[in-house]
């Protein structure tokens, strides 16, 4: 019973952490409106929950050290993802990165059944078809899926990929916490971000006056909603499989559709609606088809 519970909680854990996700453009697009150019207010983004979660990290220096280099691969890939997620969108369309790096609940599946032999169910390939078919609709281009035609469509793709490797990685080693996970994915995300703006943007690295105003609102921001989501999509998938947990994820399109309608002026009419309802139809498949089978187990 309580192994059920715990599922159904990391079930929401995913659902919201895809919410938080979802409005994460909000505070990148407000950076960058203060004059800080797209590389640097990647960097910004990054930087602040690193150091947020400093006292935690020198409170848990040791567990952190025993986790090994195990542990730090895992945070390396769950920083990757979100880095190239996020460099991507500065290369390509924003819906184009999103479709590529949502093809993730395919390969977490296929991943999942070859590393942990995990089955492939038919409501999982129900659930994956719709999730895509609804994506596919919010951003008006029918059955047909992009195919990688410059750098920002590559880092959309290979961002999906690593964190299908992530999530797989998460669950085969779902003793490791999901604490220092997180203190480790700002950590590298910083890390990456810093590194490849003093490389290609030495010049546009802003000044403390300049980022002053906008770290007055960033960093509760970041304390109060960032972080515990970044925690819940690293604690969630310890739970559950890999290609369901990136399934739940898919409510980042659902809040950032909704959200994009409310702060940015962009459409949400019928074509948005319906395809959020495909989505949210495809992360509901998989719990309802377990909570049936358990019901009727139980009777038995």
């Amino acid at each position: 019973m309580a192994k059920y519970s715990t599922q159904i909680i990391a079930k929401f854990a995913c659902l919201y952490a895809g919410a938080i996700w979802g409005i994460f453009w909000i505070p990148l697009r407000a950076i960058n409106e203060a004059g800080i150019s797209g590389l640097w207010s990647s960097a910004i983004w990054f930087v602040v929950p690193t150091i947020i979660l400093l006292p935690i990290s020198f409170h848990r220096w040791r567990s952190i050290k025993s986790g090994g280099f195990r542990l730090q691969i895992t945070a390396i890939l769950s920083g990757l993802t979100l880095f190239l997620y996020t460099v991507a969108f500065l290369y390509t369309d924003v819906v184009r990165a999103m479709l590529l790096f949502y093809l993730t609940p395919i390969w977490s599946t296929l991943m999942a059944a070859f590393v942990l032999g995990e089955s492939i169910t038919l409501p999982r390939v129900i659930a994956i078809f719709l999730a895509i078919f609804g994506m596919l609709i919010i951003f008006g281009l029918g059955l047909k899926i992009p195919i990688p035609n410059n750098i920002g469509d590559w880092l959309g793709l290979c961002s999906g990929i690593t964190w299908a490797v992530t999530v797989v990685r998460i669950r085969k080693y779902e003793s490791e916490s999901a604490t220092d996970m997180t203190i480790g994915f700002f950590f590298w995300c910083a890390v990456m971000a810093l590194t490849i703006s003093l490389v290609l943007a030495p010049n546009n690295a802003p000044s403390f006056g300049q980022m002053q105003p906008t770290l007055v609102w960033l960093f509760p921001f970041m304390a109060i909603i960032v972080i515990p989501g970044a925690f819940a999509s690293l604690w969630g998938p310890k739970f559950i499989s890999p290609g369901l947990a990136s399934l739940l994820m898919m409510t980042e399109i659902i809040f950032g559709s909704i959200t994009a309608a409310i702060f940015a002026n962009e459409p949400f009419g019928l074509r948005e609606i319906t395809g959020v309802l495909l989505i949210a139809s495809a992360s509901l498949i998989e719990p309802l088809h377990d909570f049936m089978n358990r019901d009727t187990r139980n009777a038995a």
